[in-house]
């Protein structure tokens, strides 16, 4: 499999009142043809820019992609494309899952003409193929009766409904790279669950390259095959499934995946959290990121920022503590060094 998409030296910035936030800050990561990558990390991370900068939607003059940044779709930097190429790209080659389907879908229109809408954009069919399209694409994410509900108005769906609608729109002109942005907030557990397995089991049935963007690691367990961590604008860790949960290599995966809830939690064991907040993006740290937060901090981690430690097949993190001089007493990786002694 080759690579579909290569994002390197990615930076974001916003403009407010109060200063220039530097929202991401030059991230390098891919995804391949057929791949389910997940980006984790707490809200404001830069999980969604990253998100919003794939699909350009970051518009200036607030926001602003900066120079030397680079988006490469199939070898072509997007961030170069004219206004007919995006036309194609966004919602053709590309589709994106916003988290809160109510305010994403228009409360105007039928879902049936929100779906048939972008048939007809981007598949060139007629109003009546696409709307018989519409109904097929209903049934394909489970919506019962769908001859019916194709007639029906957002406000007449269920919180899960309006979510598999959302996949079907997203789906419809059978995108190659697909963005779920948190497809799961606000859903109960249960459909969490079933919203999941439809996104997994689309993405194997028409081999759609997924980033599955969340804030929490449980639900990535069994959809993705790599993981990007990222925090306060900087990928601090990224690996395999297996990677990351069994042998993570950055203190702030430590820290996300002890918040996770566990089933054998004694009763009322308080739940394990991350104490601290992240740092100001208008004024980032010159030193690691999470070093105002983390346990393990030195001195060189609030002067520095570290490089990234290889670990072999893709598994790098960003910390200090893999140098060989770091003290192996504090160290919860056992070691001082980049091997895995």
């Amino acid at each position: 499999m080759g690579k579909l998409l290569e994002v390197n030296n990615l930076r974001v910035s916003y403009h407010t009142y109060a200063g220039e936030v530097q929202s991401v800050r030059g991230i390098t990561f891919d995804v391949e043809e057929g791949e389910a990558l997940a980006i984790v990390g707490e809200s404001g991370c830069g999980k969604s820019v990253t998100a919003k900068s794939i699909m350009g939607l970051i518009k200036k003059p607030a926001g602003e992609i900066k120079a030397g940044s680079e988006i490469l779709y199939r070898g072509q930097n997007i961030l170069n494309f004219s206004k007919k190429e995006w036309s194609e790209y966004r919602g053709g080659e590309s589709a994106i899952i916003f988290q809160d389907a109510l305010a994403a879908l228009n409360p105007t229109m039928t879902v049936g003409k929100q779906i048939a809408e972008n048939l007809i954009m981007h598949k060139n069919m007629s109003k009546a193929e696409a709307l018989k399209e519409a109904v097929n694409m209903l049934r394909l994410v489970g919506i019962p009766n769908p001859e019916e509900r194709v007639k029906q108005y957002p406000h007449e769906f269920s919180g899960g409904m309006r979510q598999r609608v959302m996949i079907a729109i997203a789906f419809a002109c059978d995108p190659k790279l697909l963005i779920a942005d948190e497809p799961t907030t606000a859903l109960d557990v249960t459909i969490q669950s079933q919203i999941m397995d439809l996104i997994k089991k689309l993405q194997k049935e028409l081999n759609t390259s997924v980033i599955l963007i969340t804030h929490d690691l449980g639900v990535v367990a069994n959809v993705a095959k790599r993981i990007v961590v990222m925090y306060s604008g900087n990928i601090v860790e990224k690996g395999s499934c297996e990677d990351i949960f069994y042998n993570p290599k950055h203190p702030y995966t430590l820290a996300l995946l002890s918040a996770v809830p566990r089933l054998d939690l004694k009763n009322k064991q308080e739940l394990a959290s991350i104490e601290g907040t992240p740092p100001d993006l208008i004024a980032p740290p010159k030193g690691c990121p999470f070093s105002t937060r983390c346990k393990y901090c030195m001195e060189i981690c609030c002067e520095k920022a570290p490089e990234y430690t290889e670990f072999g097949d893709g598994h790098v993190a960003a910390c200090w503590l893999h140098h060989p001089y770091a003290a192996k007493e504090l160290n919860p990786f056992g070691y001082g060094g980049n091997d895995n002694e």
